[in-house]
């Protein structure tokens, strides 16, 4: 059956431009690349069709394909990440730096991130577009297979998100149920995305009223029990001589 808005699906896909890959979700060809990243969970990723969870123009190209489908596209960049605007390439004096500026370096200003094209003085030129802004890209794909399972669809909205594949999910009575990591309100991307995920899980699952997180912390081992062990041994030990 082909392929609608609405529909889970795994996605595999490798992005490029020219000869340059910039995403994938294969590992060894990221590390063949030279983008390979060790905190990056890779393989097929879970994406609704409709939802923009990939770009627009990749999007369009997988609405009423098959399950099992395997293919090549070229998206412009009105349908990729948009033109290359004059307008965002400004001057900023280096003072706002926290580092010594140098070309090719990232940098964040005002909530905005953006790369350092040239230095004139003490000031920087900054260009504010998408990396990828102005760029047609091509994109090689296979559609896994479509995902039914509402527990399935939320284990890919979190790792499409958070990056994360620790939280457990549970749905009973209309309350979808996370089981948090400990310290997951450390991890910044989390925290940014979770708001969107809960509003995507009641957007996707009518049957869902309640979203409810636990964050459990089991409880770590005293110094008195640590020191209580070795004594233990000690003591086994020294009746087996006797």
């Amino acid at each position: 059956m082909a392929l609608q808005e609405g529909d889970f699906i795994r996605l595999r896909y490798t992005g490029s431009f020219g000869e340059n890959i910039f995403d994938t979700t294969d590992e060894e060809r990221a590390k063949e690349e030279g983008i390979y990243n060790p905190r990056a969970d890779y393989g097929p990723v879970t994406i609704r069709l409709g939802s923009h969870h990939v770009i627009v123009g990749l999007e369009d190209e997988l609405m009423g394909k098959e399950v099992g489908a395997e293919g090549e596209v070229d998206v412009l960049p009105e349908k990729a990440f948009g033109a290359h605007e004059n307008e965002e390439v400004r001057s900023v004096p280096v003072t706002q730096f926290r580092e010594k500026a140098r070309k090719g370096m990232r940098v964040e200003i005002e909530g905005r991130e953006g790369l350092v094209v040239d230095i004139i003085g003490r000031r920087a030129v900054v260009d504010f577009n998408h990396p990828l802004a102005g760029k047609t890209l091509h994109y090689s794909y296979t559609i896994v297979e479509k995902v039914e399972d509402p527990i399935e669809q939320i284990k890919g909205l979190i790792k499409l998100y958070a990056g994360r594949s620790d939280i457990g999910i549970t749905i009973a009575e209309g309350t979808a149920e996370l089981a948090l990591p400990a310290a997951i309100t450390y991890d910044r991307r989390w925290m940014v995305w979770r708001g969107t995920l809960v509003r995507e899980i009641f957007e996707y699952n009518p049957e869902v009223t309640n979203v409810v997180m636990k964050e459990t912390f089991p409880r770590p081992a005293t110094p008195a029990a640590a020191a209580e062990a070795p004594e233990a041994e000690e003591t086994a030990e020294e009746t087996t001589e006797e």
